[in-house]
């Protein structure tokens, strides 16, 4: 096949151009870059992706091809994909397919053949930039027409990118892991039956897949809700714990979210990750800001500040909480210990926590799993996390 021209370009004004992967077309999103060695798919796949293309700094993208097993969600929602390598033969026993055909068949555009080192490096000093880029011949955009092109584009700030990766509707889910780290959930399930029963109301923020099987082998009846559900259709349900997943985008361009939010966790039990995190600090009145190129990858060292243990976590986000706004009754839970930002929380009074990173894995450590039991204890005892 013939290689296909492609271009990407910065609204700084940087214009790169490569070989076009994926699908022909043009696409306008965020450029951020991820760390991961491994999980291409479960990147792509992720939809807190959404609004935004993804820089691989893995040199080799593509080796192990892509199978169904690791899907985040049921489509890829990152607006492009950026690398120096795309691998032409996948060699792997759980292959169904090449990661070029996998793009191509969602309509997500990509370039490869670009120094990805240093567009890594130009993100680090700029901060995230707006970018665009056009696959495939027939564009007769000039460089600077596209660096335009980018500068104009809205961005993410203030924007709702949710509406557009949340379920439809209320949806019960019945999947489990089937891979060797769920034999942990299940043999905890089978020992204590810590979860078993319990009904959770799960709001689909732009959830993984790895977080709905973890907390199904764990025993819990998961009701998925969409994030325009109100709280008196969860409180319907009559749920014994209330979950707020990860997703794509700014907390603050969720108003609704944050309205609901306040009207349940003085009532359920609460777990949050990562966006669910940064809506239910402004739902306590903590302010947020926008990190300078965010945390993308599986190897942020991260402190608990209630036993100083340091462990490995996953990460996917590009705002956070302000730590120096947390109110009284709030407690700081982990740090990152690359920039001090504030990674967790829990309240004194009320049977809630929430984390910055993202305890499922997929791709990743899973040093943090056991968030996932300490969500059941903290349901059995109806208390705090401080009184666990």
């Amino acid at each position: 096949m013939a290689k296909r021209p492609a271009r990407i370009a910065l609204e700084d004004g940087t214009v790169l151009a490569g070989v076009a992967v994926g699908a022909d077309g043009e696409s306008l999103g965020e450029v951020v870059f991820n760390t991961s060695l491994t999980g291409y798919q479960e990147i792509f796949t992720d939809p807190s992706y959404n609004g935004q293309m993804v820089v691989m700094t893995n040199p080799l993208i593509g080796n192990y091809g892509i199978n169904r097993e690791d899907e985040e969600s049921f489509r890829p929602f990152v607006r492009g994909v950026i690398v120096r390598e795309l691998s032409r033969r996948p060699s792997n026993y759980r292959s169904q397919g090449r990661l070029e055909d996998y793009l191509r068949k969602f309509n997500i555009v990509g370039v490869s053949g670009v120094d990805t080192r240093a567009l890594t490096k130009l993100i680090r000093v700029t901060g995230s930039l707006k970018g665009v880029i056009v696959a495939g011949e027939g564009n007769g955009l000039s460089d600077s027409d596209l660096v335009e092109k980018a500068r104009s584009w809205e961005g993410l700030d203030g924007q709702d990118m949710v509406r557009g990766v949340t379920c439809e509707k209320l949806e019960q889910w019945r999947r489990g892991l089937d891979s060797p780290i769920s034999n942990c959930f299940k043999a905890n399930r089978a020992k204590d039956g810590r979860a078993e029963g319990l009904k959770i109301a799960a709001f689909d923020l732009g959830i993984k897949y790895n977080i709905l099987r973890i907390l199904y082998d764990m025993g819990f009846e998961i009701h998925v809700f969409p994030a325009h559900a109100t709280a008196d259709e969860v409180r319907a349900i009559k749920p014994d714990g209330v979950f707020l997943s990860n997703g794509p985008g700014d907390p603050t361009g969720l108003p609704y979210m944050i309205k609901t939010i306040q009207g349940l966790v003085q009532e359920y039990p609460t777990f949050g990750i990562c966006l669910g995190h940064q809506l239910t600090g402004l739902a306590l009145g903590v302010k947020t800001y926008k990190l300078k190129f965010g945390h993308h990858g599986g190897n942020h060292p991260v402190k608990n500040l209630k036993t100083g243990k340091v462990d490995i976590s996953v990460q996917n986000h590009c705002y956070a909480l302000d730590s120096k706004t947390l109110g009284k009754e709030l407690k700081p839970y982990f740090v990152n210990l690359n920039d001090q930002s504030l990674e967790g929380l829990y309240h004194t009074e009320l049977p809630l926590f929430t984390v910055q990173f993202h305890p499922e894995s997929a791709p990743g450590p899973n040093d943090y799993t056991a968030l996932f039991d300490q969500y059941a204890r903290m349901i059995r005892g109806r208390k705090p996390l401080n009184g666990l």
